[in-house]
């Protein structure tokens, strides 16, 4: 059974967060609002369960294209490679935003992404997000739980999220509804920025 946790994105209760945290750190798997949909989340250094997300997704952890969610830029030189000055400008112009930012990685990466040349950046426009991202001391990971099979709502109310995925991850955060159009997914690792996904959000150059 997963626990329920409500957090209000307004003034997230630092007890709530802790809690969430202390399920991270356990391993646990969780269910959280972002700035765009729900996603599913895991500390990225718990091989565990990095694998039970993976899972979930029905992909190889190897070859799965999870997300990092980081509380600001500060982390970024943790996993990315030393990106240029237009590149970071136009990092800090769009963030935190409703956008995920394809980065070259570095030889940093927790050790099931070794192999990847490069990582998706995000930093959600969501209090709650960021305060769990604070808190743990380490990006979590994000894959979205939305499926092109089933009807929308599924995406935006956390009680039939909840309802669907409760034996299946440790918590799900009730941060009020959640949007159903997810990040924009823009390529960083080339000359130019490329849009690989028109998703939320207008992104300034």
């Amino acid at each position: 059974m997963a626990e329920f946790i409500r957090i209000y994105e307004e003034n997230p209760n630092p007890k709530e967060i802790k809690k969430v945290v202390k399920i991270l750190r356990n391993g646990g798997v969780i269910i959280y609002p972002s700035d765009t949909v729900y996603a599913l989340g895991c500390d990225i250094n718990n091989n565990r369960a990095l694998e039970r997300v993976a899972q979930l997704r029905g992909v190889k952890l190897e070859k799965a294209n999870f997300s990092f969610v980081c509380e600001d830029l500060s982390n970024l030189s943790d996993y990315v490679k030393q990106i240029d000055t237009p590149t970071f400008k136009l990092l800090k112009r769009n963030l935190p935003g409703p956008y995920t930012f394809i980065l070259p990685g570095n030889n940093n990466l927790p050790t099931v992404f070794k192999k990847k040349k490069e990582v998706g950046i995000r930093v959600p426009d969501n209090s709650i997000t960021r305060a769990i991202v604070q808190e743990l001391g380490n990006p979590i990971i994000s894959t979205s739980i939305k499926d092109e099979d089933e009807v929308i709502e599924y995406t935006t109310d956390p009680e039939l999220i909840l309802e669907k995925w409760d034996n299946l991850v440790d918590a799900v955060i009730d941060g009020g509804y959640g949007g159903n159009i997810p990040s924009t997914v823009i390529d960083l690792t080339g000359p130019e920025p490329v849009v690989l996904r028109e998703g939320k959000g207008s992104l300034e150059l």
